[in-house]
């Protein structure tokens, strides 16, 4: 919030367990009731585990599905009507190059991101006479806590074009770019320098 603000923006801090829909229905009523109406809402709330196939636990498995698949698209379909009832808006969601390639010792997360494809491009398709736009953006890779020990160091990035990931400022750029986009809709933006 400290960064939204020194940029002179305003917010407030909304929490839910996206695993369980009618915490988000309070979370989105909440901030409907309190906000002027939203025109974007981005949706990235995600896990990874690491192990490979052979080797995968249920229960991981379950708890990286339902939070990254499941719990976007109870995000997505909870946030639209409030959408639908000012006359459209765009959601942007946050996948992963792993969705469209897989990645060694992340099934769960790979198929949870490839979920997100084709959540995102049926959404589109089925708000689009609502003017609602549905995208999905590949960050690239990131230091986060959800990279750690997975993202390569001192890597010289032979896989990328530009021989690096892409900045984490540009990514948010071209996050806030796409939600402001009137005629895109059910798209996949890659902001690395990787091929799809």
């Amino acid at each position: 919030m400290r960064s939204v603000r020194v940029t002179g923006g305003s917010g407030d801090l909304y929490q839910a367990d996206v695993r369980e829909a009618e915490a988000v229905r309070r979370m989105i009523d909440t901030f409907t009731k309190k906000a002027p109406q939203p025109m974007a809402f981005i949706c990235n709330a995600g896990i990874g585990a690491s192990s490979l196939v052979l080797r995968q636990r249920e229960d991981e498995w379950m708890r990286v599905i339902h939070t990254n698949l499941t719990g976007t698209f109870h995000c997505v379909q909870l946030v639209a009507p409030a959408l639908f009832a000012q006359g459209g808006g765009s959601i942007v969601v946050i996948g992963s190059h792993a969705g469209l390639h897989g990645s060694t010792g992340q099934a769960a997360y790979a198929a949870s991101k490839a979920g997100l494809i084709g959540l995102v491009k049926t959404a589109a398709q089925e708000w689009g006479p609502q003017n609602v736009r549905v995208n999905l953006v590949l960050p690239g890779w990131h230091q986060s806590g959800l990279s750690e020990g997975a993202m390569p160091e001192d890597h010289d990035w032979p896989d990328h074009a530009l021989r690096r990931p892409p900045a984490i400022e540009e990514v948010a750029r071209t996050i806030v770019h796409m939600a402001q986009l009137n005629d895109l809709s059910g798209q996949v933006w890659n902001c690395d320098s990787r091929d799809l």
